[in-house]
């Protein structure tokens, strides 16, 4: 009877063993549909996830910053909450590290203005951004709490929330550490300041740093 109960778990898996099929609980909560408790964030969400399959195809993550107020983070994302596809982005992070999750996965708010216009390589090499980071393919996030002062680094709280928010992300949609873009790398902006610049950095070094560690295991 054992036997058969492996035969049956190991038809299902296709034939893979079933340790190679486990998750860890973050992994699992990427994965998952509603409003899981995500290990370490404190997400709000404001609209639940749906199946994964139904979710658009997203290609790139684009960080950007804002220059609301400690405390507009949720404004902002009730606001989009209220139209899914107008400016404004899908995931919003407030400086005390809370995560808001505005609108459903399937919604493109407009967070790039240009499609990637910029074309410099002054950051990264926009061979592959140029014109080619459209609102339809590129999943924004956007940190609040810069003002008055558009310098200002975001907070210690919202770096650690940033470190599992992207890890969360690129496990539910499939999303390459080289697909992580701040806003100024790929559109011209504002040139007080590199916006999402630092976090993004900090994404794409502890991607490096993660398939490294996979890679020696």
């Amino acid at each position: 009877m054992g036997r058969l109960v492996l035969l049956l778990i190991c038809l299902v898996t296709g034939g893979a063993p079933v340790a190679a099929q486990s998750f860890t609980s973050l992994e699992a909560a990427a994965r998952a549909s509603g409003t899981p408790d995500i290990p370490g964030l404190n997400m709000v969400w404001l609209v639940p996830w749906g199946d994964r399959a139904d979710a658009n195809l997203w290609h790139s993550i684009i960080v950007h910053q804002t220059e609301g107020p400690a405390g507009s983070a949720y404004r902002g994302a009730l606001r989009q909450a209220r139209d899914p596809e107008g400016q404004g982005t899908t995931i919003w992070v407030e400086t005390d590290g809370t995560v808001y999750w505005a609108v459903g996965e399937w919604a493109t708010p407009k967070h790039v203005r240009h499609s990637g216009n910029r074309n410099d390589n002054k950051y990264i090499d926009n061979g592959d951004t140029f014109r080619l980071t459209p609102n339809n393919n590129s999943i924004g996030i956007e940190f609040a709490g810069n003002y008055p002062n558009v310098r200002k680094p975001v907070t210690d709280a919202q770096v650690e929330a940033w470190r599992i928010l992207v890890r969360v992300l690129q496990i539910r949609y499939g999303i390459p550490t080289d697909r992580i873009f701040a806003h100024n790398w790929v559109d011209y902006k504002d040139r007080r300041y590199c916006e999402g610049c630092a976090l993004a950095t900090m994404a794409r070094t502890q991607g490096a740093e993660i398939a490294l560690q996979k890679t020696t295991e």
